[in-house]
């Protein structure tokens, strides 16, 4: 079954000619955003211990995404490309959060829906780059990721489903998806996840 819900947005033309044009800057950014997705994942489990019914597999998402992280610096090592001095702000992300309500319950399945758009968004955008990309080895690494992000999309909604109601999960994840669509059309293009 698809718990998450198709984007509201595609992502357009330019941004894959961004991303096309300046590669090795993509994926410095790519890097980062794998660090933060594992991270994510560790902060969901610091932040639930007591939903040990979704411990087990958002530590085998952080994992998962260091392990991407580990694929795009040794990608970024046969290029000759470094990581970053340091890791700017993500203006979409930080966009995505402030749309999350306060009360505590409500913020926690916010928190959880943002992480599903932002790895339906991934997804989107990888396979974007394995149809683009020329280099059969970028094409085909970034193939995998696609799928392996579409999965990740998924879990996150799954997870809440444990804990809430479905109507509330499903209406709250359309509210956030709409403003993820207006969010991603107003960011600057540049070669960058996001």
């Amino acid at each position: 079954m698809k718990y998450s819900l198709e984007l509201e947005v595609a992502s357009s033309k330019e941004w894959i000619d961004a991303v096309l044009s300046d590669f090795d800057a993509f994926l410095q950014d790519h890097a980062d955003c794998e660090r933060k997705a594992s991270a994510m994942a560790m902060s969901f489990v610091a932040k639930c211990p007591d939903k040990t019914e979704i411990i087990p597999e958002l530590i085998e998402t952080a994992v998962e995404e260091l392990e991407h992280f580990q694929q795009v610096y040794k990608l970024m090592e046969d290029r000759g490309v470094s990581l970053k001095a340091e890791m700017p702000k993500d203006e979409y992300i930080h966009a995505l959060i402030n749309e999350c309500r306060s009360d505590r319950d409500e913020r926690l399945i916010d928190r959880f829906l943002v992480a599903s758009i932002v790895e339906c968004r991934g997804a989107e955008r990888f396979k974007l780059v394995a149809d683009n990309v020329k280099d059969e080895k970028l094409k085909k690494f970034y193939k995998e990721l696609w799928t392996s992000e579409a999965k990740h999309g998924n879990i996150f909604v799954k997870m809440m489903l444990n804990y809430f109601d479905e109507d509330k999960v499903y209406s709250r994840l359309k509210e956030l998806n709409a403003a993820e669509g207006r969010i991603i059309s107003e960011l600057k293009i540049r070669p960058a996840l996001h």
